[in-house]
């Protein structure tokens, strides 16, 4: 960045002019390196959270198979595997088509959230 010189009789409007915009261009430089580095950081804090995001949503996904597998083989000795297995499957589908359709509604425009 250019230091702050008195001005003398000899410096012409033109020489002004182009230690302005050296000192423009070094501000914007500076400007473009801070929000390199705002950016930066919070990308990282993100990116950590993320990977605890996902690991969570695997246990959690991990944990519902569990439960239905659990479920499926209770079933099982009620009304057989078979059927405990078409039943458990039916109800997860019948609930993930209503939950898709909730979410096919959200994203109609004009629908409150």
């Amino acid at each position: 960045m250019a230091t702050i010189q008195p001005m003398t009789e000899d410096e012409s409007i033109a020489t002004l002019v182009t230690q302005l915009v050296d000192d423009a261009r070094g501000l914007a430089g500076a400007e473009v390196a801070l929000v390199k580095a705002r950016v930066g950081e919070r990308a990282s804090a993100y990116k950590n959270a993320v990977v605890f995001f996902v690991v969570a949503a695997v246990l959690a996904l991990a944990g519902l198979i569990a439960l239905l597998v659990g479920l499926i083989l209770s079933l099982a000795t009620l009304i057989g595997p078979g059927l405990a297995t078409a039943a458990v499957v039916i109800a997860v589908f019948a609930i993930a088509a209503v939950l898709a359709i909730i979410g096919k509604g959200r994203l109609a425009p004009g629908t409150p959230r």
